[in-house]
This record gives structure tokens, sequence and C-alpha cells, in this order.
């Protein structure tokens, strides 16, 4: 295995749009707190703007990734983008309005363009080799752990170097950059929608629920890392400071993880190789909680980020086995939806643990809460193992009498079709 077949002028440009999609983002959450910092009650109306921004986004992935169309995609990307790129010109441009106004602009810039990680996702694994899915996929997660290990200077640098307005700005020309590169690309990619077996889209995407819980609990590790660092660090009388770097090096950590997963096979199924990094990622984070040493802590959390590439890598690998063709671009804008959810649910309880008890010990209380999700996903999709091996399944699924679409008893290919073998005996 190797990134060779990943290395084409198509990926290159892909890159690029998703540089302009993603960048912004990355940037938005804390950009809306240097926006409304010097307003009365600015710390709080930031936080209340990024949080109707992440409602957003939850709320615009699902609902605008099951309408997106694989042979067509590019207009309804487009459109989801220039939108964004809109709203996110609006807060620029109007940071002095009212709250409700600030809110709406922001909900705007994150339901807009909601579809479009799950749709470039999507067109990048139509763009390579179906052998190179893996590398391409790492790729992109290497891509987006660096725009995440880099934006939050960024931002900083521009809002207090120059205007609190400034990153916003930026975003919006970001993203209307990658609506003009969208036709760089192609227009979308092959799916028969006949896969579907003429189930509805929401039946379908709901089969898959075990990969969107075990997805919300790689990134809900992530909102304890960011939010709870900086008060483990005053209990432990370190500088504040230093969770910037420590941030910066679980970033990086995950980017060199992503490489690593790509470069090679790993042995066991998706499902269990997920668990299994899920398991040592908290694990890494809880030591991190434990250790008193700032290296030591720094070395576990980089080692969770490696850990973290290789559990969300796996997440969509083993989405794409649940889904058929034509349901990819919306399964992934589903797990879009899942693990932006995680987060906020994972930082709220870091938020109100924090209150009443010490930061070491919220961080093990969101620990225990990923591992459960982690035992959910991991229950379900047992289950929805077993419910196929039985011939429960439909569609891609076939039963233990059936193979390739046609029953091995009796040739009969109806099963495959339909869900039930002509031959009554075994169907």
């Amino acid at each position: 295995m190797s990134y060779r077949d990943v290395a084409t002028k198509q990926v290159l440009a892909w890159a690029a749009v998703a540089i302009g999609a993603r960048a912004p983002v990355a940037m938005t959450p804390l950009a809306l707190v240097f926006l409304t910092r010097e307003r009365p009650g600015g710390y709080t109306l930031g936080a209340a703007l990024a949080a109707a921004y992440v409602l957003g986004e939850i709320a615009g992935a699902p609902l605008l990734g099951m309408r997106l169309r694989p042979q067509d995609a590019r207009p309804h990307l487009a459109t989801g983008l220039a939108i964004g790129s809109v709203g996110f010109a609006g807060l620029g441009a109007f940071p002095d309005a009212h709250p409700a106004i600030l809110a709406a602009l922001a909900a705007l810039a994150g339901a807009a363009p909601a579809a479009a990680p799950g749709g470039l996702r999507a067109l990048l694994t139509s763009l390579v080799p179906k052998r190179a899915v893996t590398q391409a996929l790492s790729t992109e997660s290497m891509l987006t752990f660096g725009i995440w290990s880099l934006t939050p200077a960024a931002v900083t640098g521009l809002a207090l170097g120059v205007a609190p307005r400034v990153p916003l700005l930026l975003a919006a020309a970001l993203m209307a950059s990658s609506v003009a590169g969208l036709w760089l690309l192609p227009a979308g990619w092959a799916a028969d929608e006949t896969d579907r077996d003429g189930e509805s889209m929401s039946r379908i995407l709901a089969r898959a629920w075990p990969a969107y819980v075990t997805g919300a609990a790689s990134l809900s590790l992530l909102a304890l890392s960011e939010l709870v660092l900086p008060a483990l660090l005053e209990q432990r009388d370190m500088g504040v400071g230093w969770a910037g770097p420590l941030l910066t090096g679980l970033a990086l950590g995950s980017a060199a993880g992503a490489f690593l997963y790509g470069l090679r096979g790993w042995p066991g199924q998706l499902r269990t190789r997920s668990v299994v990094l899920l398991c040592a990622m908290s694990g890494c984070v809880a030591l991190a909680a434990l250790i008193p040493a700032l290296a030591w802590m720094a070395t576990a959390l980089v080692l969770a980020g490696v850990l973290q590439a290789g559990a969300m890598l796996t997440r969509n690998l083993s989405l794409r086995e649940m889904l058929p063709p034509s349901a990819l671009a919306a399964g992934y804008s589903v797990m879009y939806a899942a693990v932006g959810v995680g987060y906020a649910a994972t930082g709220s309880l870091a938020g109100v643990l924090l209150n009443v008890v010490a930061p070491s010990t919220a961080i093990l209380a969101g620990v225990g809460l990923t591992l459960l999700l982690t035992f959910v996903g991991a229950l379900g999709e047992s289950r929805r193992v077993r419910v196929r091996a039985a011939g429960g399944g439909r569609g891609r699924g076939f039963n233990s009498r059936c193979g390739g679409g046609r029953c091995r008893r009796t040739g009969c290919r109806t099963w495959f079709r339909t869900g039930r073998c002509a031959d009554m005996r075994w169907g």
C-alpha cells in the first residue's frame, strides 16, 4: 500500500477546494469569541454564537446531505458553500448587530455548507482507484488535522493584530474560493440508485447507527482535551499558555497517525480495530489527566492524537461497508452531525462537572462517557452483523445460504433483489 495513487492533479485540486471549505469551520468558534469579546457580556455572547453555529451544522448536515444527488452534486455543493460564505461575510461586516441577527447569521454559516464535508469525501474516493480508498481517506484526515493545528494561531493573530472581524471575512473569502474551485473537479460521482433496493434513504442511514455512535465517541475526547485542558493546567500550577502547544501536539499527532494508518494494511476486522483504538485513546487521555509531569502529559496527548486518527478512519471505512454507494455522501453527512453532537455533549458535561469537581475528575468522567458510547456502538454493530448472517439483511447483505447474489443451494438470484429466495425452503 502506498500514496502513489492519491498523488494526482485532480486530488490536488480537491485539496485546494477542501481547504477553502473546511478552514472556515475550524476558524469559526474562536473567531466568534474574538468578534464579541469587547461587547458587554462578550464572552457569553461569543459562546452562544458558537453554539448557534454548531447547531446549524448539526441540523443542516443530515437534512442537506440526504438531498445530495451523486451524479450531479456540484450545484448543490456550490449553492451551500456560497450561502455559507454570505453568512460569514455578514458576521464580519456587521459585528455590532443585534445578537439575534448575529445568531441567525452564525446558524446560516453553519447549516448551509454542512453537506460539503460528506459530499467532498465521497467525491475524493471517486477520484482514486478502489484499492487506494484508505490512502485517500488518510490524506483527507492529514489535511483536516493540519488545518485544525494552524487555524487557532491564525485567528488569534488576525483578531488581535488587525481587527476582530478579519478572521470571519477571511473565512468568507476562503469559502467563496472553494465554490470556484468546484469547477476544477467532476460534477459528481457514479452511483446506481437501484443499489438501495427501493428502500428510503432515511431507513438505510438509520441502519448504520452504530458507526455514528462510535464516531461521536471518537470526537468527544477531543472536546475534553480542548475545553478542560486549561483548567487542568491551572490545577497542576502550570502555565495556562501551555494549552496551545499541547493541543497543537495533539493535532500533529493525529496528522501523523492518519499518515501511518494509510501506509499498510492492519490486522483484525474494522469494528474490532475501532474498539481497540478508542479504548487505547481513552487510556491516553486518562493518563494525561492523572500524570503530573508536563512532558509526560504532552506525550500522552500526542499518542492520543495518533490513535484518534486511526479510530476516525476505521469509522469512515466501516460506514462504506454498511451503506450502498448512492447513500455514502448522506451517510458521511450524518456522521458529521453525529460527531458534532458528541463534541457538544461531552463539552457540556465537562462544563457542568467543572463547577463541582476537579478538572482531572471531569476528564475522567468524559472518558467514561466515551467508553460507554464505544460499548453501545460495538454492541449495535455486533448485533447488526449477527442479523445479516442470519438472513435478516437486505440489498447488500446476504444470508448464510446466499453468495454473490446467487443462492448456493438453488442457484436462484431472486434473494439478491427482494431479500427472499424463490425456493421457499432457503429464503
